[in-house]
């Protein structure tokens, strides 16, 4: 399952979100959004697996990226 870390007041994770529920993908079945804000168990996740703070994050598997244009690139793929 796709793994997608936001704040919900950026406007770039809105972007990503919009996208995703755009899409065929089902949320709660292909992908799910962690919260990320500062204090967050998902805001350390990205830390651990990224290195930085920004969000958006995707991490599928293997596969982590930041920054909304390649996530959205990325989620057209998986369709």
């Amino acid at each position: 399952m796709i793994e997608l870390y936001v704040r919900f007041e950026c406007p770039y994770c809105v972007k990503v979100i919009d996208f995703a529920k755009s899409t065929e993908l089902k949320e709660g079945e292909d992908y799910i959004l962690i919260e990320s804000s500062k204090g967050t168990p998902g805001r350390e996740k990205i830390l651990e697996v990224g290195g930085q703070h920004q969000v958006p994050f995707l991490i599928d598997g293997d596969t982590s990226m930041y920054e909304s244009n390649d996530i959205i690139n990325y989620l057209k793929n998986k369709k």
